[in-house]
């Protein structure tokens, strides 16, 4: 016999790259087909998934567990505390500004709620204050919100910064969040805020 009819049409080295180009290609289409679904079809707030998507805090769900500060991949969370100004009182012994029991209401850090001085506020007139948020130095972990909300008329509240969320395929916060509030939505809907709810 002739050796030259016994080769094989294809020798090892391209039967192996052969191979791995099939097996890399089917990973490729898995992996495209894991992603459609995971955007596709019909999101939270009922709308269908075309276009862009982003996660989005429900303020009425949220429990200000803590988890958005700990739980974002982002070394300071994306999670910020938000002020519907329209709802706010102004009061001037605010729960989400003032710790609980304080006997002074002045601004040392032991009689404040916010960890980080994020809350500023400003004298409007007696006996009311404007308060406002510091975004750079807010990290997301809600205590301002929990005192707004146990104390106050809960016009602090959390919500995702849009322009600093890597709009992760799946939201490291969102898969521990106790209450689902934490869902992804159409970009065709606002951001749910109290002061438009």
């Amino acid at each position: 016999m002739d050796k030259d009819k016994l080769k094989s049409p294809m020798d090892r080295r391209d039967f192996l790259r052969t191979c791995g180009s099939l097996i890399a290609g089917g990973v490729t289409l898995a992996a495209g087909g894991w992603l459609a679904s995971r955007t596709g079809g019909t999101l939270a707030d009922g709308s269908d998934a075309e276009g862009d998507v982003f996660w989005q805090i429900d303020p009425f769900k949220c429990t200000q567990c803590g988890r958005c500060e700990t739980d974002c991949v982002l070394p300071v969370s994306a999670v910020k505390c938000f002020h519907a100004n329209k709802v706010c009182g102004y009061c001037d012994l605010c729960g989400g500004y003032y710790r609980p029991s304080v006997k002074d209401l002045n601004t040392a850090a032991e009689n404040l709620m916010c960890p980080t001085g994020a809350i500023t506020r400003k004298f409007v007139e007696e006996p009311y204050f404007e308060y406002a948020i510091d975004e750079d130095l807010c990290n997301g972990c809600g205590k301002c919100v929990k005192g707004c909300t146990s104390f106050g008329n809960g016009s602090l509240f959390l919500q995702i910064q849009q322009d600093l969320c890597q709009q992760c395929n799946e939201c490291k916060i969102a898969r521990v969040c106790p209450s689902d509030a934490i869902q992804r939505v159409s970009s065709k809907n606002a951001y749910k805020l109290k002061d438009h709810a």
